[in-house]
């Protein structure tokens, strides 16, 4: 089983590029995130025609979440509420950033994390309350589910090598102290770095600013992650950071993240 992790950063914009990359890597489950459309809007026919069906959670302009898979996907939700409740969750499903389903016996979640602007902002609080909520949701499924995997956009780059330069990091997004923390509280539940368990040393990334030939300069973060619960990950074949859909005209400031199980 192959499953894959793309920030697309608009997928009606993207969408030649997520098309002939699924054509291209016939894989089983893509995630979507930043798709940036409501669901109605979603472009399902471009999908169907490479062979794939969708499972989608959007707004307008802003987040979403999609599944793209060559087989359904059973027991499908969006949101945080279906899983830890309308009162702990208050107002953090009203943006649309997590969606979750099985193929076999893997349950997929499929996350964009807060971005948070700057440290010690409005927009930083509510990302720290949010993976408060997505640690709970994560322990919940993990009493269920045995075999988890959660991928996506995580907006943290958890060591220093997953940065180009590591300087200031402290007071960057992203990077800070607090940050990391609290992603490295949400693995305690029990799960590990897919791509840490095959690659070691840094330099690799998943994300480069598009500002000051970022890419070209290989100046990125890894900030794109596959994390899985004990049983996948002693069942994990590889993971890889597939950076040439970077090189396409007007591509996405991400790049897919492959893992095989």
């Amino acid at each position: 089983m192959k499953i894959a992790t793309w920030n697309v950063n608009s997928v009606r914009s993207r969408l030649n590029h997520v098309t002939d990359w699924l054509s291209e890597h016939p894989i089983d489950v893509l995630c979507l995130q930043e798709t940036k459309v409501v669901d109605q809007d979603f472009p399902l026919a471009a999908i169907q025609t490479v062979g794939y069906r969708a499972e989608v959670s959007g707004q307008k302009s802003y987040n979403g979440v999609a599944m793209l898979s060559q087989q359904p996907l059973e027991d499908v939700s969006t949101g945080f509420t279906p899983v830890v409740g309308a009162a702990a969750v208050g107002d953090l499903d009203d943006q649309k950033r997590v969606i979750t389903g099985l193929l076999d016996d893997v349950r997929i979640v499929n996350v964009y994390v807060p971005n948070g602007s700057s440290v010690g902002s409005e927009k930083y609080d509510y990302k720290m309350r949010w993976l408060t909520v997505l640690k709970t949701y994560l322990e919940k499924l993990l009493v269920d589910h045995d075999a988890l995997l959660i991928c996506g956009d995580f907006n943290i780059a958890l060591e220093d090598r997953d940065i180009h330069d590591p300087e200031g990091k402290e007071t960057h997004i992203m990077s800070s102290p607090q940050e990391r923390e609290m992603l490295a509280e949400l693995l305690s539940v029990g799960l590990k770095d897919a791509f840490r368990k095959f690659t070691a040393d840094g330099g690799h990334f998943s994300w480069w600013d598009y500002r000051a030939a970022s890419f070209r300069r290989n100046r990125g973060w890894r900030i794109d992650h596959h994390y899985l619960s004990p049983n996948l990950y002693d069942r994990a074949k590889s993971c890889v950071i597939d950076i040439e859909p970077r090189r396409l005209d007007k591509p996405s400031d991400h790049t897919p993240v492959i893992v095989e199980i």
